[in-house]
């Protein structure tokens, strides 16, 4: 750059050596820009989100969705890591006999295609009355949809001021369903079962009113007998229940090790030396570190915007089917490529 702008100046013959120099690079930086797009859409986004749901986002939802206690909730996923962690051993070697994409991108498809059952029955086990009330209890968000902004805030550091807006931040963050009813005019009410709940001014004292509210409508209180509870580590022997929630967060393990067990050599594979360090580093962390850094807050914000507690799945099931096509039709298979090929050329 020195030298282009050096021959510009100068209108020497650095104008042309400069000039050469600079296509080089633009060429150079589109053409393993465009490899490492790929590697980012087609194989990392995809195991990103996978990989946040599996671990974090059900941990997450546990807590703050079905109400698990934190004890209960990490001791299960604990299990569920101790079952289902063998599976990168046996996802990694699978991958070098029959390719790393073919079980890459059947993890992201599997995944996609049975969050939703899954996150259902991990509701109805661990938390059977806020199975029932999803179903039972009708919670309507009453107003004119001029005086509603929107509620999306992935980040969490948005206020709000509007009482549309903070009755609805306030069930979702209850994990209370509510449906939205935009109505000319209208002013702004929440009703349960038909029962109006006054709207306060602020997110907290709503989300204790309407916790009340919703209680006395047929949701399960705090510490109800039939959500999952665990004294110790080792007492989900001695439980039905606690057994089949490990079951189903090991199942959503299994998917993590499907898609993170072959991705290092795949990306090791699927760059040249020359710029492999940089290229593969990229994808990774852009991959990893917005879709799927991003996976437990968007999902969340998704939540609050449309009132149902199982909405935010569906980012991590666009996102994961959106690398199984681009994967399809644009990765190429890597596992029995010769990364050594470029150097012994030399």
């Amino acid at each position: 750059l020195i030298m282009f702008f050096a021959g510009m100046l100068t209108g020497t013959i650095a104008s042309y050596i400069g000039i050469a120099f600079v296509v080089i690079a633009v060429i150079w930086g589109l053409l393993n820009a465009k490899i490492a797009l790929i590697a980012l859409v087609g194989l990392v986004a995809g195991q990103a989100v996978v990989w946040y749901t599996g671990q974090f986002y059900a941990l997450f939802f546990l807590q703050n969705v079905i109400k698990v206690d934190s004890f209960t909730a990490n001791v299960l996923v604990a299990w569920s890591l101790i079952l289902g962690t063998g599976g990168f051993l046996v996802f990694g070697a699978l991958s070098d006999r029959i390719g790393r994409k073919p079980i890459i991108l059947a993890g992201c498809l599997i995944a996609a295609l049975t969050y939703f059952p899954l996150f259902q029955y991990l509701t109805q086990v661990a938390n059977p009355g806020l199975h029932r009330a999803l179903t039972s209890v009708t919670v309507k968000v009453t107003a004119d949809a001029a005086s509603c902004g929107s509620v999306f805030d992935p980040v969490g550091i948005r206020s709000f001021t509007a009482p549309c807006d903070i009755a609805r931040v306030a069930l979702a963050r209850a994990a209370i369903k509510y449906q939205f009813t935009p109505t000319p005019g209208a002013k702004p009410s929440v009703t349960f079962n038909g029962v109006e709940a006054p709207i306060a001014a602020t997110v907290p004292a709503n989300i204790a009113a309407f916790n009340t509210a919703s209680q006395v409508a047929g949701y399960p209180k705090a510490g109800d007998a039939e959500i999952i509870k665990l004294n110790g580590f080792f007492s989900i022997f001695g439980s039905a229940q606690a057994l089949t929630i490990v079951g189903i967060l090991t199942i959503l393990v299994i998917y993590v090790t499907m898609v993170y067990g072959p991705i290092a050599a795949a990306l090791v594979e699927f760059f040249p030396t020359r710029i492999r360090y940089t290229a593969m580093s990229l994808p990774y962390h852009i991959g990893n570190g917005w879709f799927g850094g991003f996976m437990p807050p968007t999902a969340f914000a998704m939540v609050a915007a449309t009132g149902d507690i199982f909405y935010g799945l569906w980012y991590p099931v666009v996102v994961a089917l959106g690398t199984f096509v681009i994967g399809l039709l644009f990765v190429p298979e890597t596992y029995k490529r010769d990364i050594f090929a470029e150097d012994t050329k030399k």
